[in-house]
C-alpha cells in the first residue's frame, strides 16, 4: 500500500526534494496513524480558478488519500504584492477589496477537488499582517541581497536595468514565513516557485522549526495552444466554473499529443489505464477522437455532473459533427444598420473590430451559417445567427 501511495504521489512531479522524507511521512501515517501537513499556496489575483491551477489541487488531493492534511493558503497578504515570479516588471498590486472578493471564490471552487474534511484554509494576514517592526527586519536579515539576485527573474531584471522594488524581495520571504508559521511537513508549487519553495525550507532551518519541509514541484500546465502556459491573460485557458458544454468544447480543442499532457496531470484515472488507452489509440482499437471525448467527459463531471457531460458530449457532436446549430445561444439586441465588425464585437463574439476584420479576412466568419466575404457588411434591421469559426454563436437582433 505504501509504494502504491508513493507512486500516486510522485505521478506528474517534475522533481522532488526529497523523496526519502515523503516516505518517512507516508509510512509514519500508515504504520503508526500520524498525519502529516501539507502547504499550497494561492494570491487570488484572479476570481476564477481554471485547469491549470488543478494540477496542484489533484496532487493535493492525492496526498489526502495517504495520510495528507492539506493547508489551502490564500494568500490575502502577499495577493496585494503580486507574485514576481517571471514577471519582467513590478506587478500591479492589488487592492484588499478585490483580494477579499476572489478569496471567496476560491473558496467555493476548490473543494470540487479537495476534501475539506481533511482540509485547513487559511489566510496569510493573520499573521504577516501583524508582523512588527523588528520581527520584519528580523525577517529580512535571514537572506542576503545577493541571494535574492540569484533568482533568475531578479537576475535578469537587474542587469538589464529595471526597476526592482524592494517590497518585490519580501514575497519570497513572506511566502517562506508563511511555512515557518504552519510548520508545514510538505510544500507543493509549479517548477516556477522553486526559489519560494526553497525559502520555506531555508527559512524553517534558520527559524529553528525543527523540520525542513519536503519541496515538490509539479509542471506548468500548456493552455490549449500546448505552446505557452495557461492564462486567463494569453486566453488559452479552461476555467473550472465554465458552462458545461465550453468547457467540454475546449477541451475538445486540444492536439492529440496534449490530450496525454492532460490526462497524465488533471485525470484520475490511473497512469496504467492511460497507457492502455495511448496503446489502444495508435492500435486502432480507440479513436483518438473517442479518447479526448472521455477526458471531456471526466473533467466536465468534475466541476458539474455526470448529466451535464453527457449532454454537453452530446451538444457537441450535434454542432461540430452534424454541423449543426447549438440549442443555446446568448442573444443581443444592437441598434441597427450595423456594421458586421462591430455587431461581432458587441456580441462578445470578438474581442476587437480589428481581430474582427481579421477573421473575416480568413473566411471564419459566417452569419446565417453563410459565409461573409464582405469586410464592410451592414446588418439591416432582423434576426440573424452569427458565427465565428467553429465554436462562437450568437443570435442578434438587429433593431
Amino acid at each position: 500500500m505504501i509504494e502504491e501511495a508513493l507512486k500516486e504521489i510522485r505521478r506528474g512531479a517534475e522533481e522532488i526534494i526529497t523523496e526519502e522524507q515523503i516516505e518517512s511521512l507516508v509510512r509514519r501515517y500508515y504504520e503508526k496513524g500520524e498525519p502529516y501537513y501539507v502547504k499550497a499556496g494561492f494570491d487570488p489575483t484572479a476570481p476564477d480558478l481554471h485547469l491549470g491551477h488543478t494540477v496542484l489541487l489533484q496532487k493535493l488531493a492525492a496526498f489526502q488519500k495517504h495520510g495528507g492534511i492539506v493547508q489551502f493558503l490564500i494568500g490575502d497578504f502577499t495577493g496585494m504584492i503580486g507574485d514576481p515570479t517571471g514577471k519582467s516588471q513590478t506587478r500591479k498590486k492589488l487592492t484588499k477589496e478585490e483580494v477579499k472578493e476572489n478569496a471567496k471564490s476560491y473558496e467555493e471552487q476548490v473543494f470540487k477537488i479537495l476534501d475539506p474534511e481533511k482540509t485547513i484554509v487559511v489566510f496569510n494576514s493573520d499573521w504577516l499582517g501583524k508582523l512588527t517592526s523588528y520581527e520584519m527586519i528580523e525577517l529580512a536579515s535571514k537572506r542576503t541581497v545577493a541571494r535574492m539576485l540569484e533568482r533568475d527573474d531578479f537576475e535578469k531584471r537587474f542587469k538589464s536595468g529595471q526597476d526592482i522594488s524592494l517590497y518585490e524581495f519580501f514575497y519570497p520571504l513572506f511566502q517562506g514565513y508563511d511555512s515557518v508559521v504552519l510548520k508545514s511537513d510538505i510544500e507543493i508549487g509549479g517548477t516556477d516557485q522553486k526559489f519560494n519553495l526553497l525559502m520555506g525550507r531555508h527559512l524553517q532551518r534558520a527559524y529553528e522549526v525543527g523540520k525542513e519541509q519536503v519541496i515538490l514541484m509539479m509542471p506548468i500546465l500548456e493552455g490549449l495552444d500546448g505552446v505557452q502556459k495557461m492564462s486567463k491573460s494569453l486566453g488559452n485557458f479552461i476555467g473550472v466554473s465554465e458552462e458545461p458544454n465550453v468547457m467540454f468544447a475546449k477541451v475538445m480543442s486540444i492536439s492529440d499529443d496534449l490530450m496525454w499532457r492532460y490526462y497524465e496531470l488533471l485525470s484520475a484515472r490511473s497512469l496504467s489505464e492511460i497507457e492502455k488507452m495511448r496503446e489502444d489509440v495508435k492500435s486502432g482499437k480507440l479513436h483518438p477522437k473517442r479518447a479526448k471525448e472521455m477526458l471531456a467527459e471526466e473533467i466536465v463531471e468534475r466541476f458539474h455532473d455526470k448529466n451535464a457531460a453527457l449532454s454537453a458530449c452530446e451538444e457537441f457532436n450535434k454542432v461540430f459533427k452534424q454541423k449543426e446549430l447549438p440549442t443555446d445561444m446568448p442573444q443581443f439586441t444592437l441598434e441597427g444598420p450595423i456594421w458586421i465588425a462591430k455587431a461581432l464585437v458587441e456580441a462578445k463574439l470578438e474581442p476587437s473590430t480589428s481581430q474582427a476584420r481579421r477573421d473575416l479576412q480568413a473566411g471564419a466568419v459566417r452569419v446565417d451559417q453563410q459565409k461573409v466575404s464582405d469586410k464592410d457588411l451592414q446588418l439591416e434591421a432582423g434576426d440573424y445567427i452569427l458565427q465565428v469559426g467553429k465554436k462562437k454563436f450568437a443570435r442578434v437582433k438587429v433593431k
